[in-house]
């Protein structure tokens, strides 16, 4: 069931949109019923199902499973043995996900057929966007997209990140021509493998094509976030170069340059005194609108972990539609947002039923929403979140027309690829339906304590990270008694901050605290979190260093009081390992008694895939 969609036929493509939706329950026995023809006789299939494709037999005999059940699977394709160990269709890369196992990203198979898919979805954004605003076709976007690193795996197919994937498939550089696909960047700028010129050169070509700018954004919020302090840090010579009419010598990608060359063409020092005036202002608050005065929308993603970004985002945006257009991930594309002029807090996404077979592990009602102001911000910190086996899962898993408003669960997807009923780890709330499709609101990662960018810190890692770093204090005589942490957004780039309560072995007396010591702490905390934060803090530079700031002593019985105070059981309390309530961060900070920072950037170097 591959479709397609012309983006340049805004009635075509919405009455597919409407027909899909309609019939969501026959889409997706449809979809199943071709995965399991097609992919059968996979090794992997095959030995649940002994060649069979009933959608019956597979919901009893395959097993749902979680990365680490699949994953010598993968890993077999990747080290050179056939794709019909999982899957019929030829694997072609592998898709690295902001996930981890073992320190690692985990990677996704995918085939050429599921580009397309992915295409699919991208080209149905235009038309749904076209219903809600008028006159995209008369401007362009200024969209900050970037690679990042791949590798090649010893069969020889590359693992790259799904949206490295895309910019460098021919589906995107031979995207159809709409005005809506039309970007300010080049894409020689977008596969530029330098990050920092890559940078410089998209906001290069997008201030000097400001008067064509319809609309902003980037994937996601902390990306689009971090292009606005590189602006503030550059301004003076982006506009040296509009003046000029000459790029930086430092911009050595010659691709870039010829790129970014032919758009600034001449010098303009009127264009140079304008972004001048407009930078030098006393305040950076509606600077988006100040440099690109006809922006209608910003568009990045603004739920789940980068909800935290909204009110940054609405500062420096000043009152202009923060617009999450879809839901994806490196196992599959999800769905699309309908109503994508809706506040943050509203967006839900209506799940297509082409784009995979998906199913859904129902969860306790009392598992509550992970919102700004809630002390926990996920299911495995939350002491009211009732638990079955070390999961929330209460039932077997349902279909996609059988799940019921207002009730949350766990997507469980199986792909074309050679996914079979994996658990994605994305908690989901019901929140309506569009036509017989139901539409969901993105809670939370499972398991999930800490993320900036793509990172994506699980309890079990942060407790191995301080584990290895309190090490350092055993020479002193000194105990960490408790511990806590929150992503702290408040600056560009975000860090994470740990606050830590320390005694004398024996005694209630706080140490003196030594700041090499606690640097090393620091630096020790982040050599052992996974390799997506490393990365984002070594080589992306999207993630700050890492924080650690001492409290007093009894700072975490007030802590305690607090969150009793709220509602928690005095008998079922523990400590949240994360906590997004302003007020609990207040009660830390206004306690603490030193505060200190990582010296240095971890050691990152890509994944490696060992040959076995």
């Amino acid at each position: 069931m591959l479709l397609s969609c012309d983006p340049n036929d805004k009635e075509g493509s919405m009455n597919l949109l409407e027909d899909l939706t309609r019939n969501a329950n026959q889409a997706q026995q449809q979809i199943l019923e071709e995965i399991l023809t097609q992919n059968a006789h996979s090794e992997y299939l095959n030995g649940f199902l002994g060649g069979c494709s009933g959608k019956e037999l597979f919901k009893k005999k395959v097993p749902i499973v979680n990365y680490e059940d699949i994953k010598p699977y993968i890993e077999r394709v990747a080290n050179g043995e056939p794709s019909e160990i999982i899957s019929a269709k030829p694997i072609s890369e592998l898709l690295t996900s902001s996930g981890t196992s073992g320190g690692q990203p985990k990677m996704m198979p995918s085939t050429a057929e599921d580009l397309d898919r992915k295409t699919f979805l991208y080209n149905l954004l235009v038309p749904v966007m076209n219903q809600y605003v008028d006159g995209l076709d008369q401007g362009k976007g200024m969209y900050l997209l970037f690679t990042k690193p791949e590798i090649s795996t010893p069969s020889g197919l590359m693992a790259r990140p799904v949206l490295t994937s895309y910019y460098k498939s021919s589906n995107f550089r031979n995207r159809p021509f709409n005005r809506y696909n039309v970007y300010t960047s080049p894409d020689e700028t977008i596969l530029c493998s330098d990050n920092k010129q890559s940078m410089y050169c998209q906001l290069l070509c997008g201030l000097v094509q400001r008067d064509e700018v319809l609309r902003v954004g980037a994937v996601f919020s902390s990306a689009f976030l971090r292009a606005i302090k590189f602006l503030e840090d550059h301004w003076k010579e982006l506009c040296s170069n509009i003046r000029k009419g000459h790029v930086s010598d430092w911009i050595t990608d010659t691709s870039c340059r010829n790129a970014v060359s032919m758009i600034l063409k001449q010098p303009n020092s009127e264009l140079a005194n304008l972004i001048e005036s407009k930078c030098n202002g006393k305040s950076w608050e509606g600077i988006i609108r100040k440099l690109w005065p006809r922006t209608k929308y910003v568009e990045v993603i603004v739920t789940g972990s980068m909800a935290q970004y909204i009110p940054t985002l609405e500062f420096y945006s000043n009152g202009l539609p923060l617009v999450s257009t879809m839901y994806a991930s490196s196992e599959c594309y999800f769905g699309i947002n309908l109503k994508p002029l809706c506040k943050p807090c509203d967006v839900s996404y209506t799940l297509l039923p082409n784009m995979g077979y998906f199913e859904f592990l129902p969860l306790e009602r009392s598992h509550g929403e992970a919102t700004q102001g809630s002390i926990q911000c996920n299911g495995a910190s939350d002491p009211n979140c009732l638990r079955k086996n070390g999961e929330n899962v209460v039932e077997e898993a349902v279909d996609l027309v059988e799940v019921k408003l207002g009730h949350y669960y766990e997507l469980v997807v199986t792909t074309f690829t050679g996914l079979y009923r994996y658990r994605v780890g994305d908690i989901l709330k019901v929140t309506g339906f569009h036509n017989n499709a139901p539409q969901f609101r993105f809670v939370h990662r499972r398991n999930v304590v800490l993320s900036i960018d793509t990172d994506k810190t699980n309890e079990e890692d942060l407790l191995n990270a301080v584990t290895q770093a309190k090490l350092h204090l055993d020479p002193l005589g000194c105990l960490l008694t408790e511990y806590t942490s929150y992503p702290d957004t408040s600056s560009i780039p975000g860090h994470y901050v740990l606050f830590w309560e320390l005694q004398v072995r024996g005694k209630s007396d706080l140490p003196e605290l030594d700041p090499s010591i606690m640097e090393r702490c620091c630096t020790t905390v982040e050599e052992s979190l996974d390799s997506v934060y490393r990365r984002c803090r070594s080589k992306d530079k999207s993630i700050g260093p890492l924080e650690i700031r001492v409290v007093k002593h009894g700072t975490f019985d007030a802590l305690m009081d607090f969150c009793v105070s709220q509602g928690s059981s005095v008998n079922q309390y523990k400590t949240p390992r994360c906590i997004k309530s302003e007020e609990a961060i207040e009660i830390l900070d206004t306690r603490v008694v030193g505060s200190f920072l990582s010296k240095k950037a971890p050691f990152w170097e890509p994944f490696r895939i060992e040959a076995k």
